[in-house]
C-alpha cells in the first residue's frame, strides 16, 4: 500500500478534499491518504508570521509517523493529480533520503492567496512535493522539527551533505502561473492559490480542478452527474 500525506488547512478544506479525490479515482494500487492536522501532531512551535499554511512545518513529521520505515510521499493540499501516483512513487531515486522536483525559478508576484506574502528563498517549493524515504530521514525527529529555522528544514539543511537529494522531472510538481503552460503535467500545483480562492478562478487548470470537485460532489453510482456541472463564473 502507498502512504501518502496531504498538508491540511481550515482554509483550504476543499482543495484538500478535491486533491485527495484526484489521487484515489487514478491510483491503480492500494492508497493510504492522512491528512496532516497540527492539532493531531506532536507540533508546538508557535506560527511564524510568515508562514502561509498550517502545515508549513508539520510536512516534515512524515518519516517520524512512518516510523522512519519504508516510503511516503508528502504534498501540498492545493494540487490536482492527473496521474497515476504509483508514478510518482516509482520516480523517486531510490538511495536518496528524500526526491524532489529541483525548482530553480523567482516567484513572479509579492503576494500569492489571502494576500499572503510571497518569499523567495534557495530551493523554494521543493518541499510542497517530496518522496521521503523514511528510514534515511530520521534526523527529522519531532524536537528537530520544532525547533529547527524554517530556512534549515525547506532548505534541506537536515539532509547529509554525502547523500545526494533525489530529483523528479518537473511534470510531477508544475507550478501554475509561475512556470509556462503544461498540458502534460502529471501533478498540477497551485502554488498561489486554489480556483476556489475568487482570484485564481480562470488560471491555468481551473476548469479542470472545477470538474475534478464536481466528479467528487454529484457523480453517482452509475457514474454520471447527478446535476450538472458548473464552474464558477
Amino acid at each position: 500500500m502507498l502512504r501518502v500525506f496531504i498538508g491540511y488547512d481550515a482554509a483550504e478544506t476543499v482543495a484538500f478534499h478535491v486533491a485527495a479525490f484526484s489521487i484515489l479515482r487514478r491510483s491503480s494500487v492500494p492508497v493510504s491518504i492522512t491528512g496532516l492536522v497540527n492539532a493531531q501532531l506532536p507540533m508546538w512551535r508557535e506560527r511564524d508570521e510568515r508562514q502561509s499554511t498550517d502545515f508549513a512545518f508539520s510536512r516534515f513529521l512524515v518519516p517520524w509517523l512512518m516510523n522512519y520505515q519504508s516510503r511516503a510521499v508528502f504534498m501540498d493540499c492545493d494540487v490536482l493529480c492527473r496521474a497515476d501516483i504509483a508514478g510518482l512513487f516509482d520516480a523517486a531515486w531510490p538511495d536518496a533520503p528524500v526526491s524532489v522536483v529541483h525548482h530553480d525559478y523567482t516567484p513572479l508576484g509579492e503576494n500569492k492567496f489571502l494576500d499572503q506574502k510571497q518569499s523567495a528563498y534557495p530551493r523554494k517549493n521543493w518541499s510542497s512535493v517530496m518522496v521521503f524515504n523514511s528510514d534515511r530521514c530520521r534526523a527529522l525527529t519531532p524536537q528537530y522539527v520544532n525547533e529547527a529555522s524554517g530556512l534549515d528544514l525547506h532548505q534541506f539543511k537536515w539532509v547529509d551533505e554525502r547523500s545526494p537529494i533525489g530529483e523528479l522531472r518537473q511534470e510531477w510538481n508544475h507550478l501554475v502561473g509561475e512556470y509556462p503552460p503544461n498540458p502534460e503535467a502529471k501533478l498540477v500545483h497551485f502554488t498561489l492559490g486554489t480556483p476556489c480562492f475568487a482570484k485564481y478562478r480562470h488560471c491555468e487548470f481551473a476548469q479542470e480542478w472545477f470538474a475534478e470537485r464536481d466528479a467528487m460532489l454529484y457523480h453517482d453510482r452509475t457514474g454520471e452527474y447527478s446535476r450538472p456541472a458548473r464552474v464558477e463564473a
